[in-house]
């Protein structure tokens, strides 16, 4: 890695990949919500590094990978980052290719609730909307916990805020304002059913993530908004160590 603290990550981890996770990727790459996608995780990308104050020198862990390539912002950090010999990229996908698409970052099999890295193993790290499909609000906790586990200096994760008008997976308005188990129902009868288990679509607000951090036992946390047309679609979470 060239960095400072990657030297402790242990690289034994499990070899073997989830199922790919191409049920979340219901949009056409061209169509018009894969493009205002792109312009906010972009945003979000500015500010994991300006809110951050991530520096160049810095190790950091990217928690979540996907295989998928069909949309230009898939996998942002790995994307963008110019530093890619500081970056570690763990998921369950099969996401082998990042090494050869973005070289200088190492890819590892590993589940962000059970991290295979020692306590503090880095100074940075990101997580990008994954934590809304790790599972019940027990599952989310272990997951903040885990980051924060391994993070040094900074936890940033990100994920959509439940309270925008329009759900993101599903594509759907206003019906994700319902109570959860019915909002469930209404998508297991739609024909939705990946998104009605709990373990594949959890969505959180603002004070869903205050109450995991609280359960967590983390403290030195912040959430940042970004808004699109006036509501707040994106939700950042910093977490300082």
């Amino acid at each position: 890695m060239g960095s400072r603290r990657a030297d402790r990550a242990d690289a034994n981890v499990n070899t073997k990949s989830g199922k790919p996770n191409a049920q979340y990727n219901v949009a056409r790459p061209d169509s018009l919500a894969v493009r205002v996608a792109s312009m906010m995780r972009r945003r979000m990308y500015d500010a994991f590094l300006a809110v951050g104050g991530v520096e160049a020198f810095e190790s950091i862990l990217e928690v979540g990978v996907t295989s998928d390539r069909s949309y230009p912002a898939s996998n942002y950090l790995l994307s963008w980052y110019p530093h890619k010999e500081r970056l570690i990229a763990v998921g369950l996908d099969d996401a082998s290719y990042i090494e050869q698409a973005h070289p200088g970052v190492r890819f590892l099999f590993a589940d962000g609730k059970a991290l295979p890295f020692a306590d503090g193993a880095f100074d940075v790290v990101h997580s990008s909307a994954v934590i809304e499909h790790v599972g019940s609000r027990a599952e989310q906790a272990r997951f903040i916990r885990e980051l924060s586990r391994v993070a040094c200096r900074l936890v940033c994760l990100t994920t959509p805020n439940r309270w925008f008008p329009i759900e993101v997976h599903t594509g759907l308005p206003l019906l994700h304002w319902l109570p959860p188990a019915t909002f469930r129902a209404v998508l297991a009868e739609t024909g939705r059913a990946f998104f009605a288990d709990e373990r594949n679509l959890n969505l959180l607000s603002r004070r869903d993530l205050l109450a995991l951090c609280r359960q967590s036992g983390v403290a030195n946390a912040e959430i940042l908004g970004l808004r699109l047309t006036g509501w707040t679609s994106n939700l950042m979470l910093f977490i300082r160590r």
